[in-house]
């Protein structure tokens, strides 16, 4: 994994765990089986600047957009922006947390009752990661009646 992107992710990951421990200490939406992780966080565009992954914690699961680097600003908090992933198009809410920075998530699970173990959970958030970073398969070449008729190839290919 590359440097930046696991210090950045496991960062969140610790902020979440004192969230847990202290803002969110007693709230029944709790699931007493899971705990906080970050899960698959890779580089998400070409120029190195955010990462894409999922955060885990037993209140949520959410698809995170972050930036790798403090400075680096999101749009403002509870704004909204359209980022496509894997073929599909996604709306994104910008957070901000005071020892972290800016952040955007995408919630995927809450609360997270449905989910018996942190295992299924993981395999559940590394599932929905290699579905969206899958290449969209390209669309099949189109036959035209004659040429599928006669065992030719796509319309315009050479015999």
């Amino acid at each position: 994994m590359n440097p930046a992107v696991a210090a950045r992710s496991q960062q969140l990951a610790q902020v979440f765990e004192v969230i847990g421990r202290t803002r969110m200490a007693g709230i029944p939406i709790l699931h007493p089986g899971l705990a906080v992780e970050a899960i698959g966080f890779a580089p998400f565009d070409a120029n190195g600047n955010s990462a894409l992954g999922i955060l885990l914690t037993p209140w949520f699961m959410n698809l995170i957009w972050l930036p790798l680097t403090v400075t680096e600003v999101t749009q403002r908090q509870g704004e909204t922006t359209v980022r496509e992933i894997g073929g599909e198009r996604f709306e994104f809410i910008g957070a901000e947390e005071t020892q972290f920075g800016a952040y955007e998530l995408c919630s995927l699970f809450s609360p997270m009752f449905e989910f018996p173990d942190q295992a299924t959970a993981r395999a559940t958030a590394q599932e929905v990661l290699d579905t969206l970073r899958r290449t969209p398969a390209a669309p099949a070449p189109l036959l035209d009646r004659r040429a599928f008729l006669f065992g030719r190839g796509p319309v315009g290919a050479q015999p």
